[in-house]
């Protein structure tokens, strides 16, 4: 069934009252559960009226419908802070990583417009008003040229670009305001690069120069299919691309063994190769970036928003830590760790080593020719040793946003390929990487 439209609010002033208006229902409910747990003999805390299931719910409806910065806010709490969050914040995260409400009709025929003109339509054979798929920064609808051609175009949400700035930190005032965050929690670097991220996502230019460098780069990979840019059908808010066929990667996990294996391995290994040889990363592990076309038995790459580009110095670190992980050599991982920017300058040394344990767990996978992903309980054991680091010790320390992004990267590729439930060969596949120059 077609989600129910709501049109983004698209001024300042709109976005703000909107935020404002949701303290107040949020306000409500604590005043209304407060009634109802006293009249029958109960005391709750403040935390206990402010996270209930009915207000997680009024803030994560809001924040979906002002869609862009609203959205990516609680996205990249989710990365950066993953099972250290409350459980009450870690479902609304859940609910903000899946699809947006799309925008109605007029409002969509109105950026069309702003686009191409009052008669837009006549670039068409067909335009389907419906969405293929709605995200934080815009919604994806199929077309057909007069030639046959099927295409896809992607279009921004109005007054999502302008609003950016203002967006995110209004998000991160309403989800202190509705104690959503871990005390103690520093934001300033997340919620810098938080805006960063949203005005490189709200660049469709930018997007279409990556579209463009990997289907040139993967060109000669069977295994991978990048979309066509299609410049006469772009502009500043719109982003024009061959519409490519596919299940949703989700879906795959019903499918064979065999091809379960190989979208595995044609992930990890994509993502080595983005590492260590474009140095340019699709950062975004969200499984709507991706379909399978079990006709070509190809992986579709879909989107580039997210896509970061690393230095060598950077690259050559995370080779160096991977190096060291699969031999066990714990002084070259910690010197890895120092290069990519890992530790502040107060961090102690039973701080170092618990950071050092924590990513050796992380690379676990890397140290064994074949992998088990559909039975293995390392989630769990990341998430335990993560919470003592950060509770037990007291040592709450972001990674620099270049990491952070790698890390979230290689944490969606994990979990994708537990619910895959498939045995990767990681080491093989990293193997001809470690001594890549």
């Amino acid at each position: 069934m077609q989600a129910k439209s709501k049109a983004v609010p698209s001024g300042r002033l709109s976005r703000i009252a909107h935020l404002g208006s949701l303290v107040t229902r949020v306000a409500g409910g604590v005043v209304a559960e407060g009634v109802r747990q006293y009249s029958h003999g109960h005391r709750p805390s403040p935390k206990d009226l402010l996270l209930t299931p009915a207000n997680v719910k009024r803030v994560a409806d809001k924040l979906a419908h002002l869609r862009g910065a609203a959205m990516k806010v609680g996205q990249l709490l989710s990365m950066d802070a993953g099972d250290l969050l409350p459980a009450e914040l870690t479902e609304l995260l859940s609910q903000l990583r899946s699809s947006a409400t799309p925008m109605p009709m007029l409002q969509l025929a109105d950026v069309l417009e702003q686009s191409f003109g009052n008669d837009w339509q006549s670039s068409f054979q067909q335009f389907n008003f419906t969405p293929i798929a709605a995200a934080s920064i815009g919604q994806v609808h199929r077309a057909v040229q007069h030639d046959g051609r099927v295409i896809a175009l992607k279009i921004q949400y109005p007054g999502v670009a302008k609003s950016i700035d203002s967006d995110v930190d209004n998000v991160v005032s309403l989800l202190k305001l509705s104690r959503l965050l871990p005390a103690g929690l520093d934001l300033t670097e997340l919620i810098a690069e938080a805006k960063v991220q949203l005005h490189a996502e709200a660049d469709y230019q930018q997007e279409a120069s990556h579209l463009r460098y990997y289907r040139e780069a993967l060109s000669d990979n069977k295994r991978i299919r990048v979309p066509q840019y299609m410049p006469e059908l772009s502009t500043e808010h719109v982003l024009g691309m061959s519409y490519e066929q596919g299940v949703a990667l989700e879906n795959v996990a019903n499918l064979s063994l065999a091809i379960r294996q190989q979208v595995a391995e044609t992930l990890l290994s994509l993502f080595f190769q983005e590492l260590f040889e474009f140095r340019r990363v699709q950062t975004d592990p969200n499984f709507a970036n991706y379909l399978y076309d079990a006709s070509t038995s190809q992986l579709v790459l879909l989107d580039f928003g997210a896509t970061r580009v690393y230095s060598k110095a950077i690259s050559d670190a995370y080779q160096t830590l991977f190096k060291a992980g699969v031999r066990g050599d714990s002084f070259l991982m910690e010197e890895a760790a120092r290069q990519i920017g890992y530790f502040s300058e107060s961090v102690s040394d039973l701080q170092v080593e618990s950071v050092m344990r924590l990513f050796d767990l992380a690379l676990e996978p890397l140290k064994v020719d074949e992998y088990d992903f559909s039975s293995t309980d390392l989630a769990r054991r990341l998430r335990d040793q993560g919470m003592a680091l950060s509770f037990g010790q007291g040592y709450w320390h972001s990674p620099p946003v270049d990491a952070l992004f790698l890390h979230r990267k290689l944490a969606g590729l994990y979990l994708l390929f537990a619910r895959l439930k498939v045995k990767v060969n990681c080491q093989g596949l990293l193997r001809p990487w470690l001594t890549h120059d």
